[in-house]
């Protein structure tokens, strides 16, 4: 005869019996309903989530303070399976009060019970919801190394759980080297399958990014240690290999010292590759692996291109369907082997990849649009690329607008990233990408509450009007405006004033109109690059606002001479100015960029050029370029020379 809840979890309600038989003081009844629930969502997300918003879980939590030893088994293991997975399960378990009580059971003398308890918190550590170790809390780590210590598996899978989920800094790194857990944790690599995968897991986390954790780990029983992780590459189990090759991927990424043979280089590469086969999770996390081993190293790139990576990637992706989180971490993959080389980018061309990565720009998961923009972006580097056109069409350009109005800021950052590059398109104008309204949405998104976005929107105008024609520029100019220019140089965000201010250098980068920009609205630019430069103390921001001013003083007497009224304001005395100051900094293209100016300023040609080196004299300056010609730096060096020689045409008094 069916149970009474034998339908499906879909019709739930909560006048559903099941709770009641949840609730019940007769502890075979709530034995049987407890064992019901946990049968229905073994395996079952669609069922966990009906369960959980029926309010089961609190009911099923409640009996872990049963005396029952059966009773408490069946709620430890149905609270396990709810957090299996599903964040939305974790969170219930922990707001059901149930995660203390299981810590509590792992003490209790009954082994069903401490397994059952072990196991559910086992899941619970799986989702980044579970509660987080303070390791420098003595007790906390008494309690780590008991886990450990344990002879069973449950407990040490646990210990090892918890040092993934909550090593996350330097510090907690130390402290847990400092106390011996790596020692504890090498002990697994000849355990079980299951202890052997943990012990990895939880080895690259205590070492990653950190060279004194990886050197004593290295140092770890006169270097065994290292030895059986190498060892476990060759391991029959998939994961075992994956986790495997991280680990050595953290040693290698952290310390220059260890594992730079190019042997190994190989063997991680070729082991990656073939990981990507497999059908299950490994296959899926194989490609963010690969991602670290090769993301900003040239050598590794280059033996991934000769290992016919991109062919291999190239084939993944034409494999239909293909799972979000694959389709992401090959994104990032081939993004990662695109970054330098442009053998890797003229096979990703020819192989007709870009449709692909195309594609995946309209994909419904946010985190493959932004891998597919990160993508793009790399591979749009390649200025041979760039110089024909390869990307500033419409099949490109239409879909990467559209993100800019994505509802993921993560998107619209990724897009504004490879839009930053393919503007740089160095074609006399680009008529597609203000066709399609690419400038009207950059210019919106400088004007975002999120910093990031105005940072990287100002970066992409900047690269826009790089070398652009007069039409492309006023183009630009006109949308954005003079005023909204100034707000910008004067952004709350340092990096947001130098990208604004390399925008301006560029603007008034080429012929008289150009620089005329620059005194656009009652010259409220030039004021605001003025007011920059007197109070910035970041060094990038003087480079940049130098430059501008040296393109300002390229131009006419009218321009020149606004130059100097900025440089030294009638009411302050020059020796006190900050282009004095620039002159003496330490940072060579400062001094360079600063020297800059001085020479546009004194070109022999200029009908003021005179008065204004008497007046350079008087402030101080042109002392100062007589001893920048034995400049450290050769760049400061010869245009000291340079400068200092127009000078002394008018006369060396």
């Amino acid at each position: 005869m069916p149970t009474p809840y034998a339908s499906s979890a879909k019709g739930l309600s909560s006048s559903d019996p099941i709770l009641d038989r949840l609730a019940s003081s007769d502890g075979a009844v709530k034995f049987r309903a407890i064992r019901e629930v946990k049968n229905h969502i073994i395996g079952n997300r669609t069922k966990k989530l009906s369960y959980i918003k029926l309010g089961a879980v609190p009911a099923v939590a409640a009996a872990l303070a049963d005396s029952n030893p059966n009773l408490i088994v069946q709620s430890a293991a149905a609270l396990g399976s709810f957090a299996c997975g599903v964040d939305a399960g974790v969170r219930a378990v922990l707001d059901a009060g149930a995660f203390p009580r299981l810590i509590g059971l792992l003490s209790a003398p009954d082994e069903k019970v401490l397994d059952a308890a072990a196991r559910s918190l086992r899941m619970i550590y799986q989702s980044k919801l579970a509660p987080k170790y303070d390791f420098f809390q003595e007790e906390n780590m008494q309690f780590l190394l008991s886990l450990l210590k344990s002879e069973n598996e449950n407990l040490t899978g646990l210990g090892a759980g918890i040092v993934i989920h909550s090593c996350k800094t330097n510090g907690e790194q130390n402290i847990l080297c400092h106390a011996g857990v790596l020692e504890k944790l090498t002990s697994l690599l000849d355990g079980s399958l299951s202890q052997r995968d943990a012990s990895l897991e939880s080895l690259a986390a205590i070492i990653r990014d950190n060279p004194t954790a990886v050197s004593n780990f290295v140092e770890l029983r006169c270097g065994r240690a290292l030895h059986s992780v190498t060892e476990l590459t060759k391991d029959k189990y998939p994961r075992t290999r994956l986790l495997a090759c991280l680990c050595l991927i953290s040693v290698k990424n952290s310390s220059t010292c260890y594992l730079q043979d190019i042997g190994i280089k190989t063997k991680l590469v070729y082991i990656l590759l073939e990981l990507l086969d497999d059908s299950g999770q490994v296959g899926d996390e194989a490609s963010f692996a690969f991602s670290s081993l090769i993301a900003e190293k040239e050598d590794l790139q280059k033996l991934a291109f000769e290992a016919n990576a991109i062919n291999k990637f190239n084939c993944l992706l034409q494999k239909h369907p293909i799972q979000p989180k694959r389709l992401e971490g090959v994104l990032l993959a081939l993004a990662d082997l695109c970054s330098k080389l442009e053998c890797c980018r003229s096979s990703f061309l020819s192989l007709q990849v870009l449709n692909l990565v195309i594609d995946a720009l309209t994909h419904e998961d946010a985190r493959v649009r932004t891998a597919a923009c990160i993508c793009l972006r790399s591979v749009s580097r390649s200025i041979k690329n760039l110089s024909a056109g390869r990307f500033m069409n419409e099949r490109v350009v239409f879909p990467l607008v559209r993100l800019l109005s994505d509802l993921s800021t993560s998107v619209q950052v990724a897009a504004l990233g490879a839009i930053s590059n393919i503007v740089v398109d160095f074609l006399p104008h680009k008529s597609i990408f203000v066709q399609c309204g690419g400038v009207k949405e950059l210019v919106q998104l400088t004007k975002s509450m999120d910093s990031s976005l105005r940072l990287n929107a100002v970066w992409a105008l900047r690269n826009m009007v790089f070398l652009a024609d007069t039409i492309c520029k006023e183009g630009v100019f006109v949308e954005l405006t003079a005023s909204s220019m100034a707000s910008l140089i004067c952004d709350p965000e340092p990096s947001v004033q130098e990208q604004a201010l390399a925008l301006v250098r560029n603007f008034v980068d080429g012929c008289l109109y150009s620089v005329e920009h620059a005194f656009a609205e009652d010259g409220i630019i030039l004021d605001a690059v003025g007011r920059q430069l007197q109070k910035s103390s970041k060094i990038e921001i003087g480079i940049q606002g130098m430059y501008i001013l040296s393109n300002i003083a390229s131009g006419n007497e009218f321009h020149k001479e606004a130059v100097m009224q900025l440089l030294f304001p009638q009411d302050e005395n020059g020796s006190h100015s900050f282009f004095e100051q620039f002159l003496h900094s330490p940072d060579s293209r400062l001094r360079t960029a600063a020297v800059w100016v001085v020479i546009n300023l004194t070109f022999p040609s200029s009908p003021g050029a005179f008065g204004r080196i008497v007046n350079l004299r008087s402030f101080g300056i042109v002392s100062r370029i007589k001893k920048m010609v034995n400049d450290s730096c050769m760049d400061v060096k010869l245009r000291a020379r340079l400068a200092l020689g127009q000078i002394i045409t008018f006369g060396d008094s």
